[in-house]
């Protein structure tokens, strides 16, 4: 079952490369556009960023050079300490999640058209609680939305 659960989470990754191209992004994979979506709230560090995507700093050092490269963040000097660093977006990262919104929000249509309101409901359940036996958590993680994004019907 994790791995069916894995599949149907990478199925979106083409459509997601097809929407960066539409929208005339280019150099992001979505495996790297997921760094983008903590840094909505605010600008972090590295190793804060990897906390929030519960991944190695090494792998977000990797995943920020090219987001970096391809002018989607960029990196400026921590307000309080003059030796780090702060990740923050471009006006073209906002861009980018701005399309991985619209992307992800046509998904759950397709998913909500082809399973029903109720069904969808109880996998949107179901994925939580599954997310809560493995993380700790009691709830759905919290949404952060680009600065100007507000939170829609088809999020609640």
């Amino acid at each position: 079952m994790p791995a069916l659960v894995n599949l149907v989470a990478r199925s979106g990754a083409p459509g997601l490369r097809a929407a960066f191209a539409a929208a005339g992004l280019d150099g992001i994979r979505p495996a790297q556009a997921v760094a983008l979506v903590p840094l909505a709230a605010g600008g972090l560090h590295a190793s804060d960023l990897a906390d929030q995507l519960r991944v190695t700093r090494q792998a977000v050092a990797q995943a920020v050079a090219a987001l970096e490269r391809h002018d989607y963040v960029v990196r400026g000097p921590h307000p309080s300490d003059a030796r780090a660093r702060i990740i923050e977006l471009t006006p073209k990262g906002r861009h980018a999640l701005r399309v991985m919104r619209s992307n992800a929000l046509d998904v759950e249509k397709r998913w909500r058209d082809t399973l029903g309101e109720q069904r969808f409901g109880e996998l949107r359940e179901t994925l939580v609680a599954l997310l809560a036996t493995d993380t700790g958590e009691s709830s759905e993680p919290e949404r952060r939305y680009p600065r100007g994004q507000r939170q829609t019907a088809t999020d609640r």
